[in-house]
């Protein structure tokens, strides 16, 4: 009777965490001034929590937790068991009754994104205790990807709490984020019960997860490790703690060159591992790993992948070092390259765009299906496109900084990662491939099917991911990008990059929302930027001008354009004179400051002008027939 009190009381606290979440229909008003905000997120500034400076407010608090994870890992079978103590930090002014605890493995018992509903699946706790009394379980009512806790006393502010975990989980099959890669290759993320994120303006995360959007974590510190038995290689998040131990002495004396060297280093061939030469011949070898301050930790292990690594200068003034390694089958092209792929973004990232130092000591290319990003590690897909290939990983690298370096919430607003990690894709890519490549690529792969698409259905961009009802990816990818770009085109690089900077320094190892990025932006701008973002991310705009008229005067043009589609762009007014010759004008999308619909344009001349055509470049315009003018 006792379970069963308790059991219902869980689904209350479930169904109460549910009803905070922010509805799809939030109504949006203007704050003091400024950009729309929905009142669960103006609480947070009328709190001090947030400052409409742009940086977090003198009452800004972070919880974070304390992770000490063992696992046991015996291919081919593929049960994962884990041995886990969390040490939870409450360091908000709230008074906590419950947490709420994230399985996001559950999310296969309802056959989350690449695999099947498996009834079977999912965290099964063996034992749970919080600070020492026994806690009850049961796995067949968690079910789901959340698992509000009541707790017996409440966690005051400025206090911690300790679970020690005892669980296991069947690996999921398909070309998923996680699970079997083949009989003894896996990728291990997503693994372990964690506390949910409890934040300054949401309360408790309780998004369930269903596979299609991403993730929202807390800033954690990790001691993990990994047994498993001998020949079998473990890359993992984290610093590598023991490679002494587990690796032959040959292995060993590579992975440390490695550390140092420019070239690809083949810590482990093919024929090292058919000669079992690659690690310490223990009957079973435990790997381990830490990191301070990241938002997860991921796993991957094979007995039959090649490993190679090799380094790279970031910071020029210090000689700082970064790790690049890759984890592949023998045969695949793609992945020979990761390294130097690798060591070229690493350094691109740090020095250009955004300019930023990697954050960690490595980061590791694993061949999987997904082409997902985790901390320091990326799981890959194959291709056999080399070009394609780079891209992808230049991609999954760009990550680091969002949502890994900020805390950006991946799951309620996407926008705020991958439309960075997008632009950062198409800004290495002018350095990798040349300008005409980068934007026929970025063109054709995230803005064509968007611009050629229905456009009456648009949702503003600011729309929370779980609730955009149309072109959801064209507003976390192409149309967030376009508008980074956009910001780029019109303060010019020198002064955008101080702004970034100002955004990444506020927000860095913290939980920034959208509003936080405006308000950055302009403070490290210096200018009022309001009219910017509310065109790109409260309207529902796409792209589409038209060169309505032109009026011919003495040594000048007049254009009149009618901005049909909404979105304040840049764009060239290319002439073609006369004689034969042309001009080109750019116009950035501070012409839209004043009138979102019309703007009118002055070219000077004294050549004749025989024809004139608008083209936005990557911009792309959903009509083009209306953008050219001929005498």
């Amino acid at each position: 009777m006792k379970k069963i009190i308790l059991s219902v009381f869980l689904c209350a606290a479930l169904m109460q965490a549910y009803a905070q979440m922010p509805p799809a229909n939030a109504p949006m008003s203007p704050y003091k001034g400024s950009l729309p905000m929905p009142d669960y997120i103006a609480k947070a500034f009328d709190n001090g929590t947030r400052n409409l400076n742009g940086r977090p407010g003198k009452k800004y608090w972070l919880n974070h937790g304390r992770y000490n994870i063992a696992l046991t890992v015996n291919p081919p079978q593929n049960i994962i068991r884990g041995v886990e103590q969390i040490t939870y930090f409450n360091e908000s002014p709230d008074k906590l009754d419950s947490l709420n605890m994230k399985l996001i493995i559950n999310s296969h018992r309802g056959g989350a994104r690449g695999a099947a509903p498996n009834p079977e699946a999912g965290i099964q706790v063996d034992e749970i205790t919080i600070n020492g009394a026994r806690a009850a379980w049961d796995n067949n009512l968690v079910s789901a990807t959340n698992n509000m806790i009541a707790l017996d006393k409440p966690l005051a502010p400025h206090d911690s709490i300790k679970f020690n975990i005892t669980w296991h989980y069947q690996l999921s099959r398909g070309r998923g984020r996680e699970g079997i890669i083949d009989s003894t290759t896996f990728y291990i993320a997503y693994f372990y019960p964690r506390v949910s994120v409890y934040d300054d303006y949401k309360g408790w995360d309780v998004q369930p997860f269903g596979g299609g959007l991403e993730f929202y974590n807390d800033f954690n510190d990790y001691s993990l490790s990994v047994t498993v038995p001998k020949n079998f290689i473990v890359w993992a998040t984290g610093n590598f703690r023991n490679p002494d131990e587990v690796l032959s002495p040959d292995a060993a004396r590579r992975f440390q060159t490695s550390l140092t060297d420019d070239s690809t280093i083949h810590i482990a061939t093919a024929q090292d591992l058919a000669n079992k030469a690659v690690t310490a011949q223990n009957a079973n070898n435990t790997w381990r790993f830490t990191a301070s301050n990241v938002s997860d930790v991921a796993i991957g292990i094979s007995n039959h992948y090649n490993w190679d690594a090799g380094s790279v200068v970031t910071d020029d003034k210090t000689g700082r070092r970064v790790s690049m390694q890759a984890a592949y089958q023998d045969t695949m092209r793609d992945f020979q390259h990761a390294v130097q792929y690798g060591r070229y973004s690493l350094r691109f990232f740090s020095n250009v765009w955004p300019g930023v130092q990697y954050p960690y000591e490595k980061s590791t290319a694993f061949q999987g299906f997904a082409d997902m990003e985790f901390p320091m590690m990326m799981n890959d897909s194959h291709q056999a496109d080399l070009g394609f290939a780079e891209l992808v990983q230049d991609h999954e690298q760009a990550h680091t900084y969002m949502p890994f370096y900020m805390g950006t919430n991946e799951s309620f607003y996407a926008f705020m990662d991958e439309g960075w990690a997008t632009t950062f894709e198409y800004l290495i890519g002018l350095t990798e491939k040349g300008k005409k490549a980068a934007d026929d690529f970025y063109k054709s792969f995230r803005v064509n099917r968007w611009i050629h698409g229905q456009h009456a259905q648009e949702n503003p961009t600011i729309t929370p991911s779980p609730y955009v009802t149309f072109g959801a990816g064209n507003n976390s990818y192409g149309k967030a990008s376009l508008s980074y770009l956009a910001l780029k085109d019109m303060l010019g690089d020198d002064l955008f990059r101080k702004a970034l900077h100002t955004y990444m320094k506020n927000w860095n190892g913290k939980h920034p929302i959208p509003w936080d990025y405006f308000n950055s932006m302009s403070a490290g701008s210096g200018k009022k930027l309001d009219w910017f973002f509310y065109n790109w991310f409260f309207t529902p705009s796409y792209i589409d001008l038209n060169l309505e008229s032109v009026t011919e005067a003495k040594s000048s043009y007049k254009l009149l354009i009618k901005n049909i589609g909404g979105f304040a762009i840049p764009f060239d007014v290319n002439v073609t004179y006369a004689d034969g010759s042309t001009g080109t004008f750019h116009q950035t999308p501070i012409v839209w400051k004043e009138d979102q619909k019309a703007t009118t344009i002055k070219i000077r001349t004294k050549k004749a002008v025989k024809s004139i055509k608008l083209d936005g470049g990557i911009f792309m315009d959903a009509d083009e027939k209306n953008n050219t003018w001929t005498k």
